[in-house]
């Protein structure tokens, strides 16, 4: 955390100006702590930051919280109507997860490059028009690049864009569709190195690290919380909820909130709405407007796909279209979601008919080109189905995925899609969301919650008491003389939970309980730094 502020403030200077804040003399004030080397003042100035708020010229709506969300969303199907064979269902999976290795390995030799560098390349290798992987130059491309370029690929090399999917497969396995947030991070501190995560993901790992949880986590020194890390994160919610959008934005939103904020969020939202209704609907421009029907109306990102989508229908020509694109939304960082949206619907739309159109155009179109192309063949691949892709695309990855995931580091392609099926058919099995219920109080209020009381956790090495009052503030204690308070205590329903600090010899971990009371039993799970353990309660 040394001198993370001196590290990050300029971003956040951009980062608060695209969300709509007037910053005052507030640059000025920075730019002389930057140069005094006033280290204290730059703490001070980054709380500042913080605290201000979108101007009221602001012309957007951007909330980060999956209630004010839903209320700001466009009209949309929710949960489309759907009818799908065993085998149709593992090949739309598999060709997803085929779909997204591909095009991921084509985008990963040039991922950074601008447009016009990918095509002088190509152009000198006499590549274009591509209709093949990238070829090599090893004066051009990084030798830790080769196994990603033509006839060099044996499988699919490590990538995060290929890290996360299984990720998201490990939290569903491991706790169904209600993972929480703060599952969500438990499980990338069991299972990712940090030093094999970038921008907002690496900020909301440092945040964990030392003490600060979903959604702080999301927010707390990370300028980058608007960039493409969670939008490349949303495949496997979309995966498991076939022709349910509305599911599929959900659990996005449950990931997304753990390092992202605002339209940060809205572009795991949509991408993963967008793969859920692929599953359904042949059209691609239905399939873009149901991802808008999970996201506010009114957000820039909304916007940036409005305008992509009517430029495409407009102009039919992909390259006119890149260069509106770069026109309007070219000052975001290369890594940003809105402008990579922006190019994943370009991908799609003259992809729609042609897998291979939609992830050479994605790639060709520069920014963060393996993401834009593992996005977009995710969704062909999941629209077209693995039977339906070519062979000199996807058969040179040998069924193979190499990954950073511990436990996860040689992986058959074939058996994550059997894994991801297990855990669609499931979800399907499922009845429509039941209306969200009202908390049983508000934060200080009397409450009839049956977590109200006595209860007694009997571990084999200690015994531990927490206790509730009528108004949700509470206490724990170990048996040893140490006790706290419990904290962020939510009661809804049957469903409980709340925060506390374990003392381990001197030193506190932070542990999470989220659990169920039935009668007088209180079970649950609590996670702490990278670690989750079963709690069960009875009644005192």
């Amino acid at each position: 955390m040394k001198n993370v502020e001196r590290l990050f403030i300029r971003q956040e200077i951009t980062q608060r100006e695209e969300e709509g804040c007037e910053l005052g003399d507030l640059e000025s004030r920075i730019d002389a702590a930057i140069k005094d080397n006033a280290t204290a003042d730059l703490v001070t100035l980054y709380d500042e930051l913080d605290a201000l708020k979108p101007a009221e010229s602001f012309a957007y709506e951007e909330p980060s919280t999956l209630e004010e969300i839903k209320a700001l969303r466009p009209d949309g199907p929710r949960r489309m109507e759907i009818s799908i064979s065993d085998e149709d269902l593992y090949d739309r999976i598999h060709g997803a997860w085929l779909g997204r290795a591909a095009g991921c390995s084509l985008g990963k030799p040039v991922e950074g490059w601008p447009r016009k560098r990918i095509d002088e390349y190509l152009e000198s290798k006499n590549a274009l028009p591509l209709d093949d992987y990238v070829p090599y130059d090893e004066k051009q491309i990084g030798h830790g690049l080769k196994t990603s370029t033509r006839n060099n690929i044996e499988f699919m090399e490590r990538d995060d864009d290929m890290d996360y999917p299984i990720l998201g497969l490990i939290a569903l396995e491991q706790r169904g569709e209600k993972f929480s947030p703060r599952a969500m991070a438990n499980v990338w501190m069991n299972h990712m190195p940090v030093n094999l995560l970038y921008t907002a993901e690496r900020a909301a790992y440092r945040n964990f690290v030392v003490g600060y949880w979903p959604p702080e986590s999301a927010t707390y020194r990370n300028p980058h919380r608007e960039w493409i890390g969670a939008q490349i994160r949303a495949d496997m919610f979309g995966y498991v909820a076939p022709g349910w959008p509305e599911k599929a934005a959900k659990l996005a939103f449950q990931d997304a909130s753990i390092s992202h904020v605002k339209n940060g969020i809205y572009g795991e939202m949509f991408v993963a709405a967008m793969l859920a209704a692929a599953y359904v609907s042949d059209d691609i421009v239905e399939i873009i407007n149901v991802g808008l029907s999970e996201i506010p109306a009114n957000c820039r990102l909304s916007e940036a796909i409005h305008d992509t989508l009517g430029w495409c229908q407009e102009l039919n020509d992909w390259e006119a279209v890149w260069d509106k694109i770069k026109e309007r939304y070219g000052h975001y960082s290369g890594v940003h979601t809105i402008n990579n949206a922006a190019l994943v619907v370009l991908g799609l739309y003259f992809g729609n008919t042609n897998y291979e159109d939609g992830i050479v155009i994605s790639v060709r179109g520069g920014w963060d080109t393996d993401c834009n192309g593992a996005t977009v063949g995710s969704i062909l691949g999941l629209k077209f189905g693995a039977a339906a892709l070519p062979e000199k695309w996807i058969g040179v990855l040998n069924d193979r995925l190499r990954s950073s995931v511990r436990e996860f580091n040689e992986n058959k392609i074939s058996e994550l899609a059997e894994r991801t099926v297990t855990i669609a058919k499931q979800i399907m099995a499922l009845t429509d969301e039941e209306p969200e219920e009202e908390p049983d109080t508000a934060s200080g209020e009397p409450s009839d919650s049956p977590f109200v009381g006595n209860w007694v956790i009997d571990k084999s090495f200690a015994r531990w008491d927490i206790s509730v009052k009528a108004n949700l503030t509470g206490t724990f204690e170990d048996g040893t003389g140490y006790s706290c308070k419990l904290h962020n205590v939510k009661a809804e329903g049957k469903n409980v939970a709340f925060d506390f600090v374990m003392d381990k010899g001197g030193f506190g971990i932070d542990i999470q309980f989220e659990g169920k009371v039935d009668s007088d039993k209180l079970n649950g799970v609590g996670m702490g730094n990278g670690f989750e353990m079963p709690i069960e309660a009875e009644r005192a």
